[in-house]
């Protein structure tokens, strides 16, 4: 299967990149390498490196940039794994980071991968294969208060406790190993009144356990701060979220960042010593627009933050 990922929000990604023809440019999250090669087109003595845990991502990026390889250097890595790829790559600092949270279109439409609900697909959901923990050991190992707390925290889905209570009941008769598997028991787990509105029953549970397999939001904080202390002054970081609990921790992080001070308002002297290392560009998150969601439906929940080196 080809891997294909349509870039969302690149010209607003461009923009804000702000790309210098000999700055050194890290895309924390290669996928189909789309925004990539949108960058990599304007270097000229400049550099471009690509992350990403998919093997497929690598591979088919090499291709892709095959034109560029002088300007070029990809690494298999976790992001979380950001300063140990730029130390062994003997590169200190950073023009611009951009970091697309989240799972590729590839990886959602390749049913072997078992990220999405509409396939049948052993149930894995690991975007790094090297890995040992899939989806079927979070689903059939963990009790119910854990499943629970994963589904009703990483998929903000109002009946958790419900659909943890229907797995624990079904796994007792067998293990649960595949994609419809799962689908039909969190079908069964929600009333029919509440499946008729909204998104598929099984979206939000779907997205927790993927989350909780790669452990995405854990890792979101610390690679944006050790990104942040790569750049150069007037460098950016560029960071594209797809679910509000991505666009939360994106938020936060960069707002706490950006703060001067954290002294009380009545103490006459700062005694905090803290300094603000960015400053946030986008006051508020930029969204696709009518246009690009017309011709890329993926793109509706995306939202960009920026911000730039003090």
């Amino acid at each position: 299967m080809e891997f294909n990922h349509i870039p969302v929000l690149l010209d607003e990604v461009l923009e804000y990149l702000n790309c210098k023809e000999d700055g050194i440019y890290v895309d924390c999250t290669l996928g189909g390498a789309g925004h990539s090669k949108e960058i990599v087109k304007q270097l000229d003595s400049g550099k471009l490196v690509g992350i990403d845990q998919d093997k497929a991502a690598i591979e088919a990026a090499w291709e892709k940039l095959s034109d560029y390889s002088d300007k070029v250097e990809l690494v298999r890595a976790n992001y979380q794994e950001l300063n140990q790829v730029l130390d062994q790559l003997g590169i200190d600092k950073v023009d611009g980071f951009l970091f697309d949270l989240g799972v590729s279109s590839y990886q959602l439409d390749n049913p072997s991968r078992g990220f999405s609900y509409r396939y049948e697909a052993p149930l894995d959901m690991r975007m790094d294969q090297r890995q040992n923990k899939t989806a079927a050991d979070i689903v059939n190992d963990y009790s119910k208060s854990e499943l629970t707390k994963i589904i009703r925290k990483y998929g903000e889905e109002k009946w958790a406790n419900r659909i943890a209570e229907f797995i624990v009941d079904y796994r007792k008769q067998e293990r649960i190993k595949t994609t419809t598997e799962l689908v039909k028991i969190i079908k069964d787990a929600i009333p029919a009144p509440a499946r008729r509105k909204g998104p598929h029953p099984a979206k939000r549970t779907f997205q927790a356990i993927r989350i909780a397999v790669n452990n995405e939001l854990e890792i979101v904080e610390e690679a944006i701060q050790d990104a942040i202390e790569r750049l150069n002054p007037k460098g950016r970081i560029c960071v594209i979220s797809f679910h509000s609990l991505e666009d939360k921790i994106v938020k936060h992080n960069f707002k706490e960042l950006a703060i001067d001070c954290i002294c009380p308002p009545k103490l006459p002297i700062c005694g905090c010593d803290k300094e603000a290392k960015v400053k946030v560009i986008t006051k508020s998150a930029i969204s696709p627009t009518k246009e690009e969601i017309s011709q890329n439906r993926r793109a509706r929940s995306s939202k960009l933050r920026v911000a730039e080196k003090i």
